[in-house]
């Protein structure tokens, strides 16, 4: 089953991402904070087909956590997609794509069929 790795700090945009998620068939993990992602993703024997992360958080906030994910060889191949409210001047290398905040869920579907494929069905 395809796995998605929602890295958001606002409680109610990680949640809704989570259930619209859920609801299309995709396994979601979710995580507070880029030091409890960063956590789960070097515990966890599973990787995750996509990672959504946002850039304004409170601990390894900005491009940070975008930084740190592409220095650790394993998860160097996982694509990332960033959810913002801020448009970045310059997005680093490696970023598979970036979706604005208030998030426009059709195309945020469209990213994750791109990177983890159709949602399984039933």
């Amino acid at each position: 089953m395809p796995t998605i790795l929602i890295i958001e700090d606002d409680t109610e945009i990680r949640g809704i991402t989570a259930v619209l998620l859920r609801r299309e068939g995709y396994i979601v993990e979710e995580a507070r904070s880029g030091d409890e992602a960063l956590t789960y993703l070097r515990r966890s024997d599973r990787d995750p087909c996509l990672i959504l992360v946002d850039l304004m958080m409170p601990i390894l906030g900005d491009w940070d956590v975008v930084d740190i994910l592409r220095d650790e060889d394993r998860i160097l191949a996982l694509p990332v997609v960033v959810l913002s409210a801020a448009h970045p001047d310059k997005a680093p290398s490696g970023v598979a794509g970036f979706v604005r905040k208030p998030i426009d869920f059709d195309l945020l579907l469209g990213l994750v069929r791109r990177y983890c494929g159709p949602a399984p069905a039933g």
